[in-house]
């Protein structure tokens, strides 16, 4: 019952109330919205080459990336090597769980050299771009990737 006074409410026309449904959207891009409700490459990769996990000391956002290389290795430049799957879990907030998503996107086929090259700035657009109080989740998945392929 509650409920469906709730809709009522909220679908007539009174003014500054919005929809409970589209309340992030004047915050949120459309593409951020989009890879925190459609999340791409969610989960862990089986018999990762290796997996990172970080936390945000000050927010508690934690990011979690594992991967899985190409078998062939080219003895003259193992960073030529091409990420064939990446995995992300996230806990936290709307951004940084979108920005795990896209991390994950912009990396995925990829070289390992390749993939050290994405920035922060790479990310944001990817995601729409990201309000400047939630720029510590760009943050967070660069330095998660950073991590991830530190010493491969």
């Amino acid at each position: 019952m509650l409920l469906s006074a709730l809709s009522r409410e909220s679908s007539s026309a009174r003014p500054g109330v919005q929809a409970p449904t589209h309340y992030n959207r004047s915050v949120y891009s459309a593409e951020l919205l989009d890879h925190f409700q459609n999340p791409r490459n969610a989960g862990e990769v089986e018999a990762p080459d290796r997996s990172v996990r970080l936390e945000n000391p000050v927010c508690g956002d934690i990011l979690e990336l594992s991967l899985k290389l190409e078998t062939r290795l080219e003895q003259s430049n193992p960073d030529a090597r091409r990420i064939v799957d990446i995995r992300f879990r996230a806990k936290g907030c709307v951004p940084a769980m979108a920005c795990g998503s896209a991390i994950t996107e912009l990396v995925k086929g990829k070289s390992v050299d390749e993939a050290r090259n994405v920035s922060s700035d790479d990310l944001t657009r990817k995601v729409g771009g990201l309000p400047q109080a939630s720029d510590h989740a760009s943050h967070l998945a660069i330095d998660t990737l950073a991590a991830l392929l530190r010493n491969l």
